[in-house]
């Protein structure tokens, strides 16, 4: 397992650690409920330094992530982000990641999934046929997300730069607690408002900027997260996780994001996508509420009441801040609209729930 320059920190904090994605997190502090009522309440610390980062360079870079993505990448200007997709030759998704510009049609950070680092370097390499300047920066790059209701507020004595100010999916680079050359983006998947920063691991900058968020935070309630908490939180917004309710197989236009699927641009596998818009889906992405008394989980089959099969539930938890079960999961379409009667198979027993609008409220 490999390590994030923070894994001491999390150890000696008495986190319970586990493997993902090839590296060993943190998945819990206090426990999974508390943790993610100190984000939704107050502001909470996750260590998403496993995620994978790529520069792209040079007057082709833009190109390529044009030819490569879904979301229109022209429209980004210096300082800002944008929530895409990359789809492969089928329409189903090799991954979801963000994309930043650095310098327009110059330089770019793309920021992808821990689980799909290698794979998406190589999709994206075999594309790459009019040399694009590429750079793995993965390993050396140091990527904390603070977030909550009161994270710019906690953080903001820590730099210069007005970050209480900071719109949506955009970004700025400048000192930060005293270390240089970090990135400071509104951005993170908790629905919570709040930060990501991006840093290089070099001169204890790990360590400095970890000591200087809990040193002010600390006596502010503000808390080391773990990655349970990050599942329950992005579940309760609906967003997305990838490997659970997108991946390979599911177009992004089934998984609801039709909106950073844009038709406006050549990409890969559009002609199948638009094909999918023109002539209908036959599967959605829905968010559902139990209303039988029973937990959903990944994989479970969801059925309509003559008990015929119509779909599997992609994530389900128990909503800390809800405090019920919800779930998403893919349904044929006659079965998507909002208050439709649904069946979730739990074990021998058909559970019933109804489809939801989402973000779950």
């Amino acid at each position: 397992m490999k390590n994030t320059p923070f894994t001491n920190k999390h150890v000696a904090l008495g986190a319970k650690m586990a493997e993902f994605a090839g590296y060993n997190m943190p998945i819990s502090y206090t426990g999974i409920n508390d943790e993610h009522a100190a984000v939704r309440k107050n502001a909470g610390v996750f260590d998403v330094s496993h995620m994978g980062e790529f520069i792209l360079k040079g007057e082709n870079a833009l190109d390529l992530i044009q030819r490569v993505t879904s979301n229109d990448a022209s429209k980004l200007t210096n300082g800002k982000a944008q929530y895409s997709c990359l789809p492969n030759d089928k329409a189903g998704i090799v991954d979801d990641l963000l994309v930043y510009c650095i310098e327009e049609n110059k330089v770019y950070m793309l920021v992808v999934n821990a689980s799909n680092i290698e794979k998406d370097w190589n999709w994206i390499s075999k594309h790459n046929s009019k040399g694009a300047e590429m750079h793995n920066i993965s390993d050396k790059t140091c990527l904390l997300a603070i977030q909550g209701p009161n994270a710019t507020k906690i953080l903001q004595p820590l730099t210069e730069i007005d970050i209480l100010n900071l719109k949506y999916y955009t970004f700025v680079k400048g000192k930060f607690a005293e270390v240089d050359n970090v990135v400071i983006s509104a951005t993170g998947y908790t629905g919570a408002g709040g930060v990501e920063i991006y840093f290089e691991d070099k001169n204890d900058a790990a360590d400095k900027i970890w000591d200087a968020i809990f040193k002010i935070g600390g006596p502010q309630g503000l808390k080391p997260i773990g990655l349970g908490a990050r599942d329950t939180l992005r579940l309760e917004m609906g967003f997305c996780l990838y490997g659970n309710d997108i991946d390979d197989e599911t177009s992004p236009l089934e998984a609801g994001l039709g909106w950073i699927t844009k038709f406006t641009k050549d990409f890969t596998a559009k002609n199948i996508l638009e094909k999918q818009k023109a002539d209908g889906l036959k599967s959605k992405l829905v968010g559902f509420e139990m209303i039988d008394k029973g937990i959903p989980r990944h994989n479970y089959e969801i059925k309509d009441a003559a008990g015929n099969k119509i779909g599997y539930v992609t994530s389900g938890t128990q909503s800390p801040s809800l405090q019920k079960a919800i779930g998403m999961g893919y349904v044929t379409v006659e079965n998507a609209a909002i208050d439709s009667e649904i069946f979730i198979a739990v074990r021998d027993k058909s559970l019933k729930a109804k489809v939801v609008k989402l973000p779950f409220s």
